[in-house]
């Protein structure tokens, strides 16, 4: 257990970045590192990730340490990669902020942001050599990454892991294998019903001015999102963001995106902010909150997924989303990660080094932080 807090742990102070630069910080390290998985189970767990509501690149950790260490394993993960982001954003709500505007601070965040494009850019090549292999999925990649460049927005992405799991069923559909397939555990019912509960419980007692009422309404909104930590906002808003100044709430936002890790931590700011008798009770029940659908939801369908995923229809299936996945990941490589990092031809520069050394010194990712980190600071002094 240990050994996957650490490991979840640095992850957690080093992913920049947002849900699409964590796969490719999780696909370097667990599968292409340390071995933990291989390709075929990871993009499986990617794949229900795209279905389920939560924060899905957590999701993906929360199941990759379950696979490891069962539910210990799971929580493990979870507390190692949200510690850093819940830390430091609650520290933010109960400290000034002034440091933030500090030129070398904001150099670094730069710096780090192009990092992201480096491994986005390489979790879509590792990802496009696995799971487009065949015209088919290629075909489904390219229509995934021009839908979601035309049309951006969630409506647009739950359209599209339907129709990508469409088109897998009808053109990706694999041979009878004979391999011998993993037993089928089934739903398991009791996560789903205590989902269920919980949800209805909570939207009920939901703003009722009490600690439950908090963890109602954070609940609520970790329960309705598709999509990732951006969509969180707006759900957010109108659920708590009357119980706060706008500005704070803006904040708190933006403070989200510059911090490593999950974009849900921001439920920790805002946690910490309307819950004022106790910051830090308000901060941890509103982040326990936000992130337990997702995980609740996981744990009821990941053993009766990975053994679905090795029927033939149902592999055809899960084959059509792992390249719809592929296309969001480069759309996503584009917007919000390339056009929020690269501003002049230096940025780029920096951006074809350090894809240089990822890809031909197999630099630690580490390394590359730091140097990403030194580079943004060193350009503003430029």
């Amino acid at each position: 257990m240990w050994q996957i807090f650490v490991r979840f742990f640095t992850l957690g102070l080093i992913s920049f970045g947002g849900p699409a630069a964590h796969i490719g910080y999780f696909r370097q390290t667990f599968v292409s590192q340390l071995n933990w998985l291989d390709d075929k189970r990871y993009g499986n767990i990617v794949a229900l990730s795209q279905f389920l509501p939560g924060p899905g690149s957590s999701q993906v950790g929360f199941a990759i340490g379950y696979h490891m260490g069962g539910i210990a394993g799971a929580v493990a993960a979870f507390i190692g990669f949200t510690l850093p982001s819940f830390l430091l954003l609650y520290l933010m709500a109960v400290t000034s902020s002034i440091w933030l505007d500090h030129s070398l601070f904001q150099g670094a965040i730069h710096g780090l942001k192009l990092l992201a494009v480096v491994v986005v850019a390489d979790a879509v090549m590792g990802m496009f050599r696995q799971f487009c292999q065949k015209p088919a999925a290629r075909a489904i990649m390219v229509f995934s990454t021009v839908l979601l460049l035309l049309f951006s927005g969630i409506v647009a992405q739950i359209a599209l892991i339907g129709l990508s799991a469409v088109l897998g069923y009808m053109f990706l559909v694999h041979p009878e294998s004979d391999t011998k397939p993993e037993q089928d555990a089934g739903i398991r019912w009791g996560y789903l019903l205590s989902f269920g509960i919980l949800l209805v419980g909570g939207s009920v007692i939901a703003g009722n001015g009490s600690l439950a009422g908090l963890f109602g309404q954070f609940f609520q909104a970790g329960s309705l999102v598709f999509g990732g930590g951006h969509v969180v906002l707006p759900l957010l808003e109108s659920t708590v963001g009357s119980e706060m100044a706008p500005d704070r709430f803006l904040a708190g936002y933006a403070l989200a995106q510059a911090v490593p890790g999950p974009m849900f931590t921001l439920a920790t700011f805002l946690g910490a902010e309307v819950w004022l008798s106790n910051p830090f009770i308000g901060a941890l029940v509103a982040t326990l909150a936000i992130f337990l659908p997702g995980f609740l939801l996981m744990l009821a369908f990941i053993k009766s997924w990975h053994a679905l995923s090795q029927r033939p229809k149902v592999a055809g299936i899960v084959a059509g989303i792992n390249a719809g996945v592929v296309g969001l990941l480069l759309s996503a490589l584009y917007s919000p990660v390339f056009v929020s990092g690269v501003l002049n031809a230096a940025d780029m520069a920096l951006v074809v080094a350090g894809f240089g050394i990822l890809k031909l010194m197999r630099v630690h990712i580490v390394l590359l932080v730091a140097g990403f980190a030194a580079a943004g600071m060193l350009m503003t002094l430029v």
